[in-house]
């Protein structure tokens, strides 16, 4: 039975990735209402443990997970490593007696605690001594609401605020001058400003590297050329080939070889990663991991029997998913630069088409939306248990190929 897994990020001020928010289910039945919190929540904890694994979806970063009323009554937080996790009190917990001797005993034992979509009670001035974070939903909450947290927080220098649903950049510079200090949205993910530009030099060549390779029968000489006229995309090459991922029976002594040693895809990969990683300097690298996560999910995707769409245009249409987030600029205007088939320019700009259908179910997944999942699934004729597994791949690879750029 697969983990329906899905990652949501949180930031700081200067949007560095701090924490995930990780959402578990067994099966897309625990998110309907008939079935209880505490047994998804058993299945988080049996995920992490026997399946999963922390390290794999939060590249050592810390995980926020929802405990209920129940799961903490069982102590279930301490199944986990207290410097890997947040405790995050659901706002259905009552704030009674036992909760606070059981915050009390979880502080004394190391781990954070986080108080879910909170809505402010003076009950819950109790718990403030042993409460390291307070979320707040942006969008449910009024501006007066806010300044109450913040002012019952005062007096409790440790706690920090963070904000949920956050979605623009307006609401995340809003968010920053209402005192919060973690942010968790997608805000990131789109263009601050919306403006005129274009590639520069090296980015076009690293894009048209990419277009060749999208085609059924790539020019490996014209490829090579490339490579061979710019030194350091050459030495990117050679380094990458040169990994213990790669078997390979002598060392590389040039690009040619470096090409035959990585094949096709995995080279198609690596100049996908090459052109993401060229913003990474300006932009959050939470957002270069998950357009490589949507690459190598949609490629996924397309691999499977009864797919009609070629795993190299699925790989480039989930990397290219992102450009505007990345340039800070409108995908149609970035993608007429492109020599791009006209089917990835349906899928990204209108929406339409297969490879459209991966991209929406790669959307699904990093948002939670189990029965969008589902449906989608279903209309391409896919189990949906394989997919969450190729899904969950997809964040492992992103993890290792983002940590070796």
């Amino acid at each position: 039975m697969a983990f329906f897994a899905a990652r949501q990020p949180i930031l700081d001020r200067e949007k560095t990735l701090v924490a995930y928010e990780l959402l578990f289910r067994e099966s897309l039945k625990n998110v309907f209402p008939d079935v209880g919190e505490d047994m998804a929540t058993s299945k988080i904890i049996e995920g992490l443990q026997f399946n999963l694994g922390l390290d794999t979806l939060t590249e050592n970063k810390l995980a926020f997970i929802n405990f209920t009323q129940e799961t903490l009554l069982q102590r279930y937080p301490l199944l986990l490593p207290k410097e890997q996790v947040v405790v995050e009190i659901l706002e259905s917990v009552p704030p009674t007696r036992q909760l606070l001797n059981i915050c009390k005993e979880f502080k004394e034992k190391g781990y954070q605690i986080a108080l879910d979509d909170y809505e402010h009670k003076k009950v819950w001035l109790h718990f403030f001594p042993y409460i390291d974070i307070i979320k707040v939903d942006l969008r449910a909450s009024s501006a007066e609401q806010i300044n109450e947290i913040k002012r019952a927080a005062e007096p409790y220098p440790g706690i920090k605020l963070l904000a949920e649903k956050v979605e623009t950049h307006e609401e995340f510079h809003q968010a920053i001058e209402m005192g919060f200090s973690y942010f968790q949205g997608y805000f990131f993910s789109k263009p601050e400003v919306m403006r005129s530009r274009t590639l520069d030099p090296s980015q076009l060549t690293v894009a048209r590297l990419m277009t060749e390779l999208a085609g059924e029968d790539p020019d490996i000489a014209a490829i090579t050329t490339v490579f061979e006229t710019d030194v350091n995309l050459s030495f990117k090459l050679l380094r990458y080939a040169q990994s213990p991922l790669f078997k390979r029976r002598n060392d590389i002594t040039n690009i040619k070889q470096a090409i035959i040693t990585l094949g096709l895809q995995e080279l198609r990969r690596f100049v996908s990663l090459l052109f993401t990683a060229q913003f990474s300097d300006r932009k959050p690298a939470a957002l270069t991991v998950m357009s490589l996560v949507r690459a190598r999910f949609c490629e996924h995707l397309s691999a499977q029997p009864g797919q009609e769409s070629s795993e190299a245009g699925a790989f480039l249409t989930g990397m290219l998913s992102l450009l505007d987030g990345l340039l800070d600029a409108s995908l149609p205007e970035l993608l007429e630069k492109l020599p791009l088939s006209p089917t990835i320019k349906a899928a990204l700009i209108q929406g339409q088409g297969r490879l459209a259908e991966y991209l929406d179910t790669a959307k699904a997944f990093e948002a939670a939306d189990w029965p969008l999942a589902q449906r989608l699934c279903k209309k391409m004729e896919l189990g949906i248990d394989k997919v969450t597994r190729l899904y969950v791949d997809s964040v492992r690879w992103a993890t290792v190929r983002e940590k070796m750029e």
